[in-house]
């Protein structure tokens, strides 16, 4: 392979500009606002990302190096085709469902990261256990957008894909290191414009190519390979969908999607984003599927070729930056599939973060104790029905499974929507029964383990009754109760023992007795 010295120009040239960009995005947040709001900046950019940078970087959520070359493998490699390619539909529809009924109650609560709901309901322990496979997921993605880019350079400027993959990693977690949000939605302002531009100028020369034959007979005929349309066998069908799904509804619970919603100036504001960022996924997939349906027209003799301090946030998140980008750089050069890392980044994020996302945004009295029953139940469905692409052998054989040339076996049945349905019922089942046997006093309250039920309820009673000691609340304005004790609503809300006596506490019993 030749050394091609334009390229290298062009590489050095983009890096620069992409790396300058990200600086000034830096310098921008750095001198924008107060010292204690500098966090609140680099996470969501203070909450004033404009129209158009807001739409470049919504649409860059998903449209980057794993996205395009994504869907070129998929047109690409035999075994799949357009008709396995279900990024650019699947997370489309996600953006789309997403800004329908997920961007305005997440926005209009003022959280700053995904994770912030949950911790608000189920606490900050299983907010943490939900940092865990969305963690993964970022990770798998980010290892996938490195490979991509390693690959491409490899082939620009003939040099090692490892080293592409290394020096692609830096320049991203540098800038994203720097300048946080305002960084990396500058950055995709570039990016996109340099990839729908690129993209759309090498396509023409790629079809003019001797080497390459008339993409639409090779869309239908076997020419150099199967033909790059694809197709669905019968009893694929389940697992296309299993699939399609994984990247419909998993392509949600994002960081990196709710961080441009959370980083709108109004609730609305966050679902017009999604809403154009959805057709930009659809136009910028264009141009990959035709270089892919070329790759598949082409001779193969060319195919060779706690509470903390707001700079203690930032300094936390620095690291995090660097920590996560030397991982999914490491990955990166362990795994040789674009295509594979694609889908398992959604994996987790669709099996236990998406129920749990429904139920804490949808479902009225869901506690922890559902959550891990959910979380619990969803993680273990999934290993079970174990991952070619990991080379892990299932546990459990649904109907449907066969062996692939490596000797694992896959499995046809749609198991991993079976896993997400699971978690949903039972983080939802598990609440109530929970809910139900300490209300009831089935249980004791000292065994309410996770402070999910007695003391939630005790809190909220408590604060109820601050408000009106400290008169946020004025009795008079209520609208009239019939009281259910003998005994006036003033009293119950002044009288502590009374109040946390009545029958509506987990603890509660009679009536007159515990008023005596």
């Amino acid at each position: 392979m030749a050394f091609h010295v334009e390229g290298l120009i062009a590489i050095i040239v983009f890096y620069l500009l992409i790396l300058l960009v990200g600086i000034w995005a830096a310098w921008r947040t750095k001198n924008s606002g107060s010292a204690e709001e500098r966090s609140e900046a680099i996470i969501v950019g203070g909450r004033d990302i404009g129209l158009l940078v807001g739409g470049f970087t919504m649409t860059a959520t998903w449209v980057g190096g794993g996205y395009i070359n994504g869907t070129a493998e998929a047109v690409y490699v035999p075994d799949y085709g357009l008709a396995w390619a279900q990024a650019p539909i699947g997370y489309s529809l996600s953006l789309i469902l997403g800004g329908l009924f997920f961007a305005k109650p997440m926005r209009s609560k003022g959280y700053v990261t995904m994770l912030d709901p949950f911790q608000q309901i189920y606490g900050k322990r299983m907010g943490g256990l939900l940092f865990i496979p969305a963690l993964m997921g970022e990770m798998f993605w980010a290892a996938a957008i490195f490979s991509a880019l390693g690959a491409t350079i490899s082939v620009i400027i003939d040099v090692d894909v490892r080293a592409s993959v290394i020096v692609s990693a830096l320049i991203a977690t540098l800038y994203t290191l720097v300048g946080g949000l305002y960084s990396v939605a500058y950055t995709d302002v570039v990016q996109l414009f340099c990839i729908f531009v690129g993209l759309w100028i090498s396509v023409p020369f790629a079809l003019s190519h001797p080497a390459v034959s008339d993409i639409g007979f090779t869309a239908v005929h076997a020419k150099y390979q199967e033909p790059w349309l694809g197709t669905i066998e019968s009893f694929e069908v389940y697992s296309w969908l299993d699939s399609f799904l994984l990247l419909m509804l998993g392509g949600i619970p994002w960081q990196a999607y709710f961080q441009r919603v959370l980083s709108s100036s109004s609730a609305t504001y966050a679902q017009v984003l999604s809403f154009l960022a959805a057709f930009g996924c659809l136009v910028m997939a264009l141009p990959a599927i035709l270089i892919g349906a070329i790759g598949a027209s082409t001779g193969k003799f060319l195919a060779a070729s706690p509470q903390a301090s707001d700079k203690e946030i930032v300094w936390v998140m620095r690291i995090t930056v660097f920590v996560f980008g030397a991982s999914a750089t490491a990955m990166a050069l362990l795994t040789k599939t674009v295509y594979g890392l694609w889908y398992l980044s959604s994996d987790l994020v669709y099996i236990i973060i998406f129920p749990q996302l429904l139920c804490v945004l949808f479902v009225k009295g869901t506690n922890t104790y559902g959550a891990v029953a959910g979380y619990v139940s969803g993680l273990f469905l999934r290993i079970t029905g174990g991952e070619p692409y990991l080379y892990l052998q299932p546990l459990i054989f649904y109907p449907g499974y066969y062996p692939d040339k490596n000797g694992i076996y896959n499995q046809r049945f749609p198991f991993k929507t079976l896993a997400m349905v699971t978690s949903f019922l039972a983080n939802i089942g598990i609440s109530y029964l929970a809910k139900y046997l300490f209300e009831s006093g089935s249980l004791p309250p000292k065994l309410d383990l996770f402070d999910a039920v007695v003391a939630r309820h005790s809190e909220e009673n408590m604060d109820k009754t601050i408000l009106v000691r400290n008169e946020n609340i004025k009795l008079d304005e209520l609208a009239p109760v019939k009281p259910r004790q003998s005994i006036t609503l003033s009293s119950t809300f002044t009288n502590k023992e009374a109040f946390l006596n009545i029958d509506s506490s987990p603890e509660g019993s009679g009536t007159e007795d515990n008023l005596q």
